[in-house]
């Protein structure tokens, strides 16, 4: 017996759980939504590359033959497709029980397994430096990422000896990202023909991006309020005007610099669930789909490697 009921001493209480269930992990996929798609009917799919010849003096006498027709055959390029797949199994039991923060479990582990698809395709693309895989009946297919598609003569390695840039180093220490570096890969792709609108960089190399402006030459000036703005949207350079992305899928010892038009995700298999057979007292649905990377020329867009 007590004097005074507390709630300590009380049975039966009720239990108090919210009835929202908060997820933190980050799902935007910045690469693959800014890249247009394309619909293909094969796992191989082919396209062609083209240049023009190269500058030259060009004078004829006048009445002078015409002189002979010189043509360069396009460059073909192949690429295959990627299937990816993720399974939700949900019990029966689990089903029919009453939960907190969501109104049936199969609907809610599917939204997960989805969201979790996304951040795995994002990842082919720009998070490893993939190379195309044709695939057998025990290997899996695999698309050339982002790194796997560049032409070598626009990726270029950072080395920390004495600050050099090199392009064929066999042993490299890595380095940090540096301003110069950016202008030169950037007058690379624009020599090439390019015209490069976006710079894809890791979070913390967002940070050495500000770091740019530490010689003034970039001023934010808002009157009335304390904002202090330290943050690189928008680089230009002489050749032309990057806007700035951060990517948390992206390879972290990368830069990349690209022009978004000359990227398409190729999908012969959209997302799709699929409900799979009953084996016992669960229920078993697949979400499958199959996608491509093509790169319309490799000469259009570069990248920075071995970064810190």
């Amino acid at each position: 017996m007590v004097a005074i009921m507390k709630s300590y001493d009380q049975i039966g209480r009720k239990e108090d759980i919210s009835n929202i269930i908060s997820n933190i992990t980050p799902t935007k996929t910045p690469f693959q939504s800014m890249i247009g798609s394309e619909s293909i009917h094969n796992i191989v799919h082919s396209w062609q590359e083209d240049a023009l010849a190269a500058v030259a003096a060009n004078a004829a006498v006048e009445g002078a033959d015409a002189p002979t027709a010189v043509h360069t055959a396009t460059v073909l390029r192949t690429g295959t497709t990627q299937i990816f797949t993720k399974t939700a199994k949900v019990s029966g039991t689990t089903e029919a029980v009453d939960t907190y923060g969501r109104d049936r479990e199969l609907a809610y582990q599917l939204s997960l397994k989805g969201a979790e698809l996304k951040r795995d395709h994002e990842y082919a693309m720009v998070g490893v430096s993939q190379a195309q895989i044709t695939g057998s009946v025990s290997v899996a297919r695999q698309f050339a990422s982002y790194l796997a598609q560049l032409d070598g003569t626009a990726v270029y390695t950072v080395n920390s000896t004495s600050g050099a840039l090199n392009t064929a180093l066999t042993s490299q220490t890595a380095a940090a990202l540096r301003e110069d570096i950016i202008t030169l890969v950037s007058q690379t792709l624009y020599t090439n023909g390019s015209d490069p609108d976006c710079l894809m960089v890791k979070p913390a190399d967002s940070l050495v991006l500000s770091g740019f402006q530490a010689s003034g030459r970039t001023r934010f000036v808002d009157n009335g309020t304390r904002n202090i703005t330290n943050v690189v949207d928008v680089y230009t350079s002489p050749f032309g005007t990057l806007k700035v992305y951060m990517n948390r899928f992206q390879l972290a010892s990368s830069a990349l610099i690209f022009e978004a038009s000359m990227w398409k995700k190729l999908v012969l298999r959209n997302w799709a669930r699929k409900t799979l057979a009953v084996t016992g007292d669960s229920t078993n649905i697949q979400l499958v789909g199959e996608f491509g990377l093509k790169h319309k020329n490799q000469a259009a867009s570069g990248g920075v490697i071995n970064l810190t």
